[in-house]
């Protein structure tokens, strides 16, 4: 397997994985800000293991930054969208983060897509209107909000991320993770926060399988796989997202949402398949 399909399969790995964060989400009765702390700051040790054990650089840099600004921006806003509305509204709403990127290399990199690029974006974002369109007007306004800020601040991990070097990378992933735990977890002091075994195992397993593992796998993955293929592969999410809400809560999709389905799925592999045969430059 090349390079550029290998850091492809790292995106679909991460897209799985990242998908399992709604459920949990709502399984767990604790407030949403204290609930994102708490999970990176978990998923911020698995980033530091994998650092140390890549041997790479920990650097702080104006890049550094910028990629852990955004990275707290989605985790903190995704989570309060989870928790406020819906968790098919909040993904849904992230992942205008595609069409945001496009916007932002096309007109301050000056950077030129085929007609057909910009068919794939808006055909996959509008089967993902249609996916979720049974139940997209329900939710509040603010839980809507902060899902549209999570997909800016997304948008904003792609491209700050996809322009760093690999070190780099891990070390913005890493502040993120530290910055959305500072940020959070002073809110378990002010709100009612539970504590049983199950919600530290389910704390668990969303700051290690639904957080710090993709997350450095995705570190590793934009190495060979640009960021708008990237943020277009992880559109799998919000199909997987209510599959698992499918099988574990028994909530069964709409025929507007299996339409949207395969729109969304026959573009993202018209698009990965299209990506994969270009020669390298």
């Amino acid at each position: 397997m090349d390079a550029k399909r290998l850091g492809m399969l790292q995106i679909i790995i991460c897209s799985v994985l990242w998908s399992t964060g709604g459920i949990f989400i709502k399984l767990i009765p604790w407030n949403a800000m204290a609930l994102s702390g708490a999970r990176s700051l978990i998923a911020a040790i698995v980033v530091f293991i994998s650092i140390k054990l890549m041997r790479l650089e920990l650097k702080i840099s104006k890049r550094t930054v910028s990629i852990a600004i955004a990275l707290a921006g989605t985790l903190l806003m995704f989570v309060l969208s989870t928790k406020l509305t819906t968790a098919a509204n909040a993904i849904v709403l992230q992942y205008c983060a595609p069409v945001i990127i496009l916007l932002y290399y096309a007109v301050f990199k000056r950077k030129r897509f085929a007609a057909t690029d910009y068919a794939v974006i808006f055909l996959t974002l509008g089967g993902i209107v249609l996916f979720f369109f049974d139940g997209l007007s329900a939710g509040s306004v603010l839980g809507n909000l902060a899902g549209l800020m999570s997909g800016i601040f997304f948008a904003g991990v792609f491209i700050n991320s996809g322009e760093a070097d690999e070190s780099t990378r891990f070390s913005g992933i890493f502040q993120g993770q530290l910055l959305t735990a500072v940020i959070g977890l002073p809110f378990a002091a002010a709100f009612d926060t539970p504590v049983t075994g199950q919600t530290l195992l389910l704390i668990a397993m969303l700051g290690v399988f639904q957080l710090g593992l993709p997350y450095a796998i995705y570190a590793l993955a934009l190495k060979n796989c640009p960021p708008l293929t990237a943020s277009l592969i992880a559109i799998l999410e919000p199909l997987l997202n209510p599959l698992w809400v499918f099988l574990f809560a028994g909530e069964k999709p709409g025929m507007w949402s299996l339409i949207g389905a395969v729109i969304v799925l026959a573009s993202v592999t018209f698009w990965c398949a299209k990506d994969a045969a270009k020669k390298p430059t």
